[in-house]
């Protein structure tokens, strides 16, 4: 085996391991579209505080609160469900709100282009089964969005049922903002 042939394979080797870690600093770097993200959700008008007071437990998964205790690998799956999920609930009816369909537009552009820079890598954290609680994790975030959208049917997409689950998002895109921050580690 000449000298050539053997640093090649060194080097592929070392490029297929170091792969996933250089995706989670492409990762980091594109995820920062999340304050952006929160700031577009702060431009829709909410509506009156009262509406805050009707809010009910949607039971946020515990994981949720604890983004220190994911492994990146397990990371990774739960910020991919959890943007698939906002951005679902986003293309819903919103027309009792009065927000500005540009600005939800833009949103889901932004939200969109995180989930096809997350893609790649969220794939493959599945095809290795590099993960530990994450599949674990995600029938608790369905869950969750589950009773977000039944909580906006039962109010018929009223605009306090938006401004509660505007708050939700906003508290959403702050754990994803802390979670992609972990990943910097």
């Amino acid at each position: 085996m000449t000298y050539r042939c053997l640093l090649q394979m060194v080097l592929l080797l070392c490029f297929s391991t170091t792969a996933l870690s250089m995706n989670y600093s492409l990762l980091r770097f594109r995820q920062r579209s999340d304050t952006v993200c929160q700031k577009l959700l702060l431009q829709l008008p909410s509506t009156p505080q009262h509406c805050l007071e009707v809010r009910m437990d949607f039971q946020v998964p515990e994981e949720m609160k604890q983004a220190q205790k994911l492994r990146k690998e397990d990371a990774i799956l739960v910020i991919y469900e959890m943007l698939q999920q906002i951005f679902g609930i986003l293309t819903r009816d919103f027309s009792s709100t009065g927000w500005s369909e540009t600005v939800i537009e833009d949103l889901l552009v932004e939200l969109q282009g995180q989930m096809d820079h997350l893609e790649p890598i969220q794939k493959e954290t599945m095809q290795k089964k590099n993960f530990t609680t994450g599949d674990m994790t995600v029938p608790h975030l369905k869950k969750y969005y589950f009773n977000l959208v039944q909580y906006l049917l039962s109010k018929d997409y009223n605009s306090c049922a938006w401004t509660v689950v505007r708050a939700e998002m906003l508290r959403n895109f702050s754990f994803l903002k802390s979670l992609t921050g972990y990943l910097h580690d």
